[in-house]
């Protein structure tokens, strides 16, 4: 394992995330603030609590999921994208790493980068509302697994994208809207029956039911299925990672 060229990758990305600190840490710490003021007051006010669970509370761990989920994604198809566009990814195929060496700096700086985030949103909700954790290291493990789970889908999204709007297409028009019927913001037994069952396919629910579980011991589905979810979602995408680099597309064509 050449862990110097690793470390290169991921101070170069951790140097990237420096020069932009508004926009990587400030900007999403700011949306987060406005979503406990509107939802919090607006919404809170209305509902009073779920499954005992006060609905401001109950926000944090879909709030962070959402934050996570987002970033984590952009960070590392940004991170892998830029070198295609200006041409360096060449540099990297030449040099002796192998494709886990090169996911290692891009993903470990991408996920690093949520997982800081994670934490800069969580201390932040602290000042809004009486947040508990039962369960402190489910609550870790779910959340690395997460970060890195969403840092391979944001670096397979880099890698076949081949121009700006397609790197944001993903992103915008699927991983958001998962996050948010994915129970962010609610539970899903406040549903039809019908929207019950449909909501069952969408692999969010898994990681924030988890995460809110590690909270305050709730969970729309069980802890083992949430975590199996995570960990096959890790899986394959390292598995179609290992393909894209074996065949070369969206790389060395």
């Amino acid at each position: 394992m050449n862990w110097r060229g690793v470390k290169a990758i991921y101070m170069s990305e951790m140097g990237r995330t420096i020069r932009t600190i508004v926009q990587s840490l400030v900007s999403p710490v700011i949306s987060t603030s406005l979503y406990f003021v509107v939802f919090g007051s607006a919404i809170g006010s209305r509902i009073t609590d779920i499954d005992g669970v006060s609905y401001g509370a109950f926000l944090v761990p879909g709030l962070i999921m959402l934050t996570v989920l987002t970033n984590a994604v952009s960070n590392a198809a940004f991170g892998i994208y830029f070198p295609k566009f200006l041409g360096h990814i060449y540099e990297l195929l030449t040099a002796p790493l192998s494709f886990l060496e090169i996911v290692l700096g891009f993903v470990g700086a991408a996920a690093t980068k949520s997982l800081v985030l994670a934490l800069i949103i969580l201390l932040t909700a602290t000042f809004f509302v009486d947040v508990r954790i039962e369960h402190p290291w489910w609550m870790i493990t779910f959340l690395v697994l997460t970060c890195i789970s969403f840092s391979l889908l944001g670096f397979i999204i880099g890698i076949i994208s081949n121009n700006f709007e397609q790197l944001q297409l993903v992103p915008l028009l699927v991983i958001t809207p998962l996050v948010f019927l994915g129970g962010s913001f609610y539970a899903i037994n406040m549903l039809p029956p019908l929207w019950q069952t449909i909501s069952l396919f969408n692999p969010v629910l898994y990681l924030v039911s988890g995460f809110r579980w590690s909270f305050y011991g709730i969970g729309d589905v069980s802890i083992f299925a949430s975590l199996a979810v995570v960990v096959a979602f890790c899986i394959v995408c390292l598995v179609v990672i290992w393909s894209i680099f074996k065949s070369g597309y969206g790389i060395k064509q």
